[in-house]
């Protein structure tokens, strides 16, 4: 199987999906949906940005490497009654069967950057995106201590055994350099690019952040490759302490719930 593919399909991303729902419909809410409108949202998970596109009155095509989650899209359509809305499995890397030029808008928020060959994605976005129209990237930021997908994910790092030779961060797309390098590539100007940082949220039910960790440790599929590595290693009490540590940290809920503020890089490329 894609590594990429097993990755994603492992454990139940629907789970860590239904803490982004908010952040989901204020990032599609600010993109200014004005039907008519074709979508194209890569690495769309279950939903959590193609629903809300539907709702707005798009014509939404959302791609996942993932079957379960295209499965879980599909499902979540239907019982919304969005017939505008479809999901099917397809790698960003090759977008096989997409023509050229049939979108008004690509959105990949969270997605597309952990495909493993970025130049390729790049080339493909803007294949696939009408002249005229636009690609929107959301981001995480390597390193950025208000970022706790980066963070999550560099300790997580940590613990697990090191990528194979020639592998790329997906953290990479958080740089400025590479995104202007890769678009550049693909035929875009430096001009038509830009970046500014912005802030998603993870919201959830659960009392305390130590339950909000488990959701990832149990469903999430980097987390738990971590753990299945520190398991072998003696280091699974050392792993939950810092994530859960982390939690808490960046927890801003005052109440019983959790809140977590995730900074993260908005790119857009006007073609």
């Amino acid at each position: 199987m894609n590594p990429n593919q097993a990755l994603w399909e492992k454990g139940d991303f629907t789970e860590i999906a239904a803490l982004m729902r908010q952040a989901g419909e204020a990032v599609v809410k600010s993109l200014g949906i004005k039907p008519p409108l074709r979508v194209l949202d890569l690495g769309c998970g279950d939903g959590t940005t193609a629903l809300p596109l539907a709702l707005l009155g798009a014509d939404v095509v959302g791609i996942d490497i993932a079957r379960n989650l295209v499965d879980a899209g599909n499902k979540r359509a239907a019982e919304a009654g969005l017939a505008r809305l479809r999901f099917q499995e397809g790698d960003a890397c090759n977008l096989q069967g997409i023509s050229d030029h049939s979108f008004d808008l690509t959105l990949t928020v969270f997605g597309a950057m952990f495909a493993p060959r970025p130049f390729d994605v790049a080339r493909e976005m803007v294949r696939v995106t009408k002249p005229g129209g636009r690609i929107v990237m959301g981001n995480w930021i390597p390193n950025d201590p208000t970022s706790f997908v980066s963070q999550l994910l560099k300790i997580s790092s940590s613990f697990t055994p090191p990528p194979p030779e020639g592998f790329v961060s997906p953290m990479t797309w958080g740089v400025e350099s590479h995104i202007v390098e890769r678009f550049g590539q693909a035929g875009v100007p430096k001009e038509k690019i830009s970046m500014v940082k912005d802030t998603f949220h993870f919201i959830s039910p659960y009392k305390n952040p130590t339950q909000f960790i488990e959701s990832f440790r149990r469903y999430y599929g980097p987390t738990m490759n971590a753990f299945e590595a520190a398991e072998k290693n003696g280091k699974v009490e050392e792993l939950h302490r810092q994530l859960v540590e982390l939690a808490h940290a960046q927890n801003k809920s005052p109440g019983g719930g959790t809140s977590i503020p995730a900074t993260y890089l908005r790119v857009t490329v006007c073609l």
